[in-house]
C-alpha cells in the first residue's frame, strides 16, 4: 500500500474497530482465515469505548430482558476464565434505597435464580461493612458476580493476537465509502484516509458490518436496511475509586444507578436520551446533574467528590418498536442479519448486544462466514485463553510507581506522572503497537495507555508526549502539533459539563498553558495532503 489508489485482496473486511469487531477478527484468525479490519476513527471509537467498563453479570437485566439476562451470565463466566489479565473480579452490590419498588426487590432473587445468576442476600448492615460510602439509608442489598473489565486492552490484545495468528491487518483512521457490487455481491470496497486523502480499495471475499451505532449507515451503502435506533448515554469519572464493588441500585435501570471502579477511579452512570445521529453524541451538564442526583442518594460522596471527566457513547439499539418510550425497554440482545432477502450473498451484520456478549457476537458472525468460504474450522474462543500480548499492558489506571521508581533508569522520565508513563513506555507503543505517531498522534497513544485521562487531563503530559516524539523523530512535521492539538480539544470536551470547583481550577490552568504561554489555537489548520 505505498501508492495513492491501492488494492489489497483479503478473505474477509470487517468494518468497525469496537470489542465485537476486534472479536470477529479474532475469531476468524483462529479459524485460520485472513482479514483486514478498517475503523474510521480508531480502536474502540464508539460505544466499546463509551461505556462503564461492566462486566455484567446480567442481574440488572433479569426483569426487562431475561435472555440478554442469561447472555451476560454465560459469557462473563467464560471471560474471568479466557481474559483474566482485562478483568478486576469485584463483585457487585444492588441496594435498594427507601421509595424503591418493594415488589421489585421481592421478585429480584427468584428472578436471578431463573437466569442462573447468583443473588445473595445480605443485611444492610453487612452491606455497609463491605462498601462504608453507601448510603446509611439503604434498606436491602444482593450480592451479585458482577465485575469490571478494561475494554481497550481487551480489543488491543484480540487484534494483536490475530495479527500474530494469520497476518491480520487492523487501518485505523479509515473508512468506507462505497461499495462496487455485481451480481449479488461486494466486489470491491472504496476506503477514504481522512487525514492524508489516502484512497484504499479492498477486494473482499466476504464482507462483515459490525459498526454498532453506524452499521445502518454503513448497511445503506451495499442497500440494506438495519433497525437500530440511538441511544446516547453520559458517564462521569472520579478523581478516585469510591467503592471496591460494582454498586447498582435495586430497582429498574434508570439514571445514574451504576458506580463501576476502574482501577484508581470510579465511574458513574448513566443516563439515556433518544439522539437522531450517533455523530451527535456528547455529554451535556444535565445529564451531569442528573447522575449525580440519583447517583448520591445510594452513595452520598458523590454529592462532593471531584470529577475529572464526563463522556458519552451510544448505545445500538434493535428496534422494537418506533414509540417515544424509554429505550430501556428496548432489547439487549443482539441480531445478526444475513442480507440474503436484499440480494447480498457476501454481506452481514451484526449489532445490538453488550460489551459483555461481544465474543458470543462474534462466535455467531464468524460461523457464518466460515460456511460461506466453506472454512470447516469451528469457534476457538470459548476455549482459548486470550494471550497476553507485550504493548497492551497500558490501558489500566493504577500502576504502582514502585514500579517505575525500581526501574527508572530504565524507564526514563515520567512523560504522564498522572498515570505513571514513562519515555519507554511511548517508545514501545510506537513500536509493537504500530502506532503512527505523526499519524493520529496522541490521540492514538491515548487509546493504548493512560496517557490524558489522569487528573490534569493531559494539560502537561500532553505537551511532554509531543515534545518526546520531536525529540526522538517520530514527529518531523506540523502534523505531530495539529495532532496534540486535536488531542486537547477532545479532552475538552469531557471537561467542559463538569467545570466546576477543582476541575475548574484545573481547566484555567490547561487553558493558561496551551493558548497563553503557546498559542496553539493560532496554529493554522491543514489540508489533507499537507505535511508540512
Amino acid at each position: 500500500m505505498k501508492t495513492q489508489c491501492d488494492i489489497l485482496r483479503t478473505q474477509v473486511l470487517v468494518i468497525g474497530g469496537g470489542v465485537t469487531g476486534a472479536g470477529i477478527m479474532r475469531d476468524l484468525a483462529l479459524r485460520g482465515m485472513h482479514c483486514v479490519l478498517v475503523e474510521k476513527r480508531d480502536v474502540n471509537a464508539g460505544a466499546s469505548g463509551g461505556n462503564h467498563g461492566l462486566l455484567h453479570s446480567g442481574a440488572r437485566y433479569v426483569l426487562s430482558d431475561p435472555m440478554a439476562a442469561a447472555e451476560c451470565r454465560e459469557e462473563g463466566e467464560l471471560l474471568k476464565r479466557l481474559a483474566p489479565q482485562c478483568i478486576e473480579d469485584t463483585g457487585g452490590l444492588f441496594v435498594a434505597m427507601p421509595g424503591d419498588d418493594e415488589s421489585y426487590a421481592a421478585d429480584f432473587p427468584g428472578l436471578c435464580a431463573k437466569a442462573g445468576i447468583a443473588a445473595k442476600p445480605i443485611a444492610p448492615a453487612e452491606a455497609l461493612t463491605l462498601e462504608p460510602a453507601l448510603s446509611s439509608e439503604i434498606v436491602a442489598a444482593f450480592h451479585v458476580p458482577d465485575a469490571s473489565i478494561d475494554p481497550f486492552r481487551l480489543s488491543l490484545e484480540m487484534i494483536a493476537h490475530a495479527r500474530e495468528l494469520t497476518g491480520c491487518n487492523l487501518l485505523r483512521g479509515m473508512r468506507v465509502t462505497n461499495f462496487e457490487i455485481f451480481d449479488g455481491r461486494i466486489v470491491r470496497a472504496h476506503c477514504l484516509e481522512a487525514k492524508t486523502g489516502r484512497k484504499l480499495i479492498i477486494e473482499p471475499e466476504q464482507v462483515v458490518n459490525v459498526a454498532g451505532a453506524w452499521s445502518g449507515k454503513v448497511a445503506a451503502l451495499a442497500g440494506a436496511h438495519i433497525p437500530v435506533l440511538y441511544s446516547s448515554g453520559t458517564l462521569l469519572v472520579t478523581s478516585e475509586r469510591i467503592a471496591r464493588r460494582v454498586i447498582n441500585r435495586l430497582r429498574p435501570p434508570a439514571d445514574g444507578d451504576i458506580l463501576v471502579p476502574g482501577g484508581t477511579v470510579s465511574i458513574l452512570g448513566t443516563t439515556s436520551v433518544r439522539i437522531a445521529d450517533p455523530d451527535l453524541c456528547r455529554p451535556s451538564a444535565a445529564e451531569v446533574d442528573l447522575n449525580i442526583e440519583q447517583g448520591a442518594r445510594m452513595i452520598p460522596a458523590l454529592r462532593s467528590i471531584r470529577y475529572i471527566r464526563a463522556y458519552s457513547g451510544v448505545r445500538p439499539l434493535l428496534m422494537a418498536n418506533t414509540g417515544a418510550g424509554d429505550d430501556r425497554a428496548q432489547s439487549r440482545g443482539f441480531a445478526l442479519f444475513n442480507h440474503e432477502a436484499e440480494g447480498l450473498t457476501n454481506f452481514l451484520t451484526v449489532t445490538g448486544g453488550k460489551l459483555t456478549t461481544f465474543r458470543l457476537m462474534a462466535e455467531k458472525a464468524a460461523d457464518l462466514v466460515a460456511r460461506r468460504l466453506g472454512v470447516g474450522a469451528p469457534c476457538l474462543t470459548r476455549s482459548v485463553p486470550l494471550p497476553e500480548i507485550g504493548g497492551c499492558e497500558w490501558t489500566g489506571p493504577g500502576r504502582s510507581p514502585r514500579a517505575w521508581l525500581a526501574r527508572k533508569e530504565e524507564d526514563g522520565p515520567l512523560l504522564c506522572e498522572c498515570e505513571m508513563v514513562s519515555a519507554r513506555t511511548v517508545d514501545e507503543l510506537t513500536k509493537d503497537c504500530h502506532v503512527d505517531a505523526e499519524g493520529l498522534g496522541i490521540s492514538a497513544l491515548g487509546v493504548r495507555s493512560r496517557i490524558g485521562k489522569g487528573s490534569c487531563q493531559g494539560a502537561f503530559c500532553g505537551l511532554r508526549v509531543t515534545a518526546h516524539l520531536y525529540d526522538t523523530g517520530k514527529c518531523t512535521s506540523r502534523r505531530g502539533l495539529l495532532s496534540m492539538r486535536d488531542f486537547f480539544a477532545n479532552r475538552f470536551k469531557g471537561q467542559r459539563p463538569i467545570l466546576w470547583g477543582a476541575q475548574m481550577r484545573q481547566y484555567e490552568l490547561a487553558e493558561a498553558l496551551h493558548c497563553g504561554l503557546i498559542s496553539l489555537e493560532m496554529l493554522p489548520s491543514h489540508k489533507p495532503d499537507e505535511v508540512r
